[in-house]
């Protein structure tokens, strides 16, 4: 295992390189263009025996890679943003048509106005369409997330695309120090893609076909189950990626300072690492607060988060993310954990950082001091005041 200087972006390259892809179908756009350059890279000077496929556009790229899979070939591809949107008419075909692609998103705003900066709406407006959805925090995350998406996207229990997000620019941009495994390590941990679920003149089978309304409930309800079925096997990767490579990850969510904790911010990305800094420094001043970061939103942890605030007096979800009319996505979804778990606890939104705004250490703390009034709002941050209230 070698340490290495590395962007997100870059990180993320290398544990696709140690996944060993088939097929890579690439299209450039900010903040996500560094992935598929540095592995064209690879392929390049021969470290990565794969197809590189430049193809015209985002919806090509994700069609490519769905072409790619329904011959049983390990596919990957990324975009970030409108490229994201301009995939969405492939993005449920992907998830139906049960083929297990690994795509990198790098979060960035949508348009208009148009802005190249991150916040998190992209990928959010895309959790219904049947795709495994983690988020990580840093760049070494980023690198075994690469590499551990592969592993859950093709368990045969699974069977369903993976979204792995990174924050654009504050993540994919930014440097620093990451362990990158070597090629033996990894191929022990990811075995040879083997599917069923693939065009074979031997084993004729219908792929992409029509189903009427006596028998498409079914389909759909498959689809839901491997979505669900991978809360088991991310614990199973995750204990596999443990013995191997000795990093140990915590599933879909990760809890920081949380089990006396009055107060408790839940977010997701990399701003839980400022977060984190905020906690450690009301800590000392014997202010019980602490940090839930939802690793995963699909499949989404119901049972996860209710566990970890059952005690607390007050929670926040802070995200990059407005439902316009309503409120945060990620809020609805804490919201109906919480309903579900029969657990009455007031819970506020805190929506800020969209088009890349700077989330202060300060506003942080001001989220803290105002938990403790204990009245669920939903406010924008850096608008001036505290934006609105329901």
């Amino acid at each position: 295992m070698a340490k290495k200087f590395l962007s997100g972006n870059e990180a993320f390259a290398y544990g696709v390189r140690l996944a060993r892809p088939q097929v890579i179908s690439a299209y450039p756009i900010t903040p996500q263009t560094i992935v598929v350059e540095k592995l064209s890279e690879f392929v390049e000077d021969g470290s990565l025996n794969a197809e590189f496929i430049h193809v015209e556009s985002e919806h090509s790229a994700l069609s490519c890679a769905m072409g790619a899979s329904a011959v049983g070939a390990r596919a990957f591809t990324a975009t970030s943003s409108q490229g994201l949107l301009y995939m969405a008419e492939c993005l449920p075909y992907a998830a139906g048509g049960r083929f297990p692609i690994v795509m990198m998103n790098a979060n960035r705003s949508t348009a208009l106005p148009w802005n190249i900066y991150g916040d998190q709406r992209d990928s959010l407006s895309q959790l219904d369409s049947g795709w495994i959805q983690a988020y990580a925090k840093n760049a070494q995350e980023a690198l075994d997330l690469a590499l551990m998406s592969f592993y859950i996207a093709e368990h045969k229990n699974v069977s369903t695309p993976f979204m792995a997000n990174l924050d654009g620019f504050v993540l994919t941009h930014t440097y620093e120090v990451a362990e990158v495994p070597t090629q033996e390590q990894a191929d022990a941990f990811l075995p040879k893609y083997e599917t069923e679920n693939k065009m074979d003149l031997r084993h004729p089978r219908n792929l992409g076909f029509s189903a009427g309304p006596d028998t498409n409930t079914f389909f759909k309800y498959k689809e839901h189950l491997g979505i669900l079925n991978a809360k088991a096997v991310i614990g199973e990767a995750e204990e596999k990626f443990e013995r191997i490579f000795g990093r140990r990850y915590s599933g879909l969510t990760e809890s920081y300072q949380i089990e006396d904790a009055e107060y408790i911010i839940i977010t997701l990305g990399s701003i839980s690492g400022l977060v984190r800094e905020a906690v450690d420094a009301l800590r000392k001043e014997g202010r019980r607060v602490g940090l839930l970061r939802l690793r995963y939103l699909r499949p989404f942890p119901n049972e996860e988060i209710a566990a970890a605030v059952r005690t607390a007096k007050a929670l926040a979800v802070l995200e990059k993310d407005i439902s316009f009319g309503n409120e945060g996505t990620v809020y609805t979804n804490v919201n109906s954990a919480l309903q579900k778990a029969d657990i009455h606890i007031p819970c506020s939104d805190y929506i800020g950082g969209l088009g890349g705004k700077n989330i202060s250490y300060e506003e942080i703390k001001h989220i803290f001091d105002r938990l403790e009034q204990l009245q669920p709002t939903v406010n924008f941050l850096g608008i001036g005041g505290e934006g609105y209230g329901n």
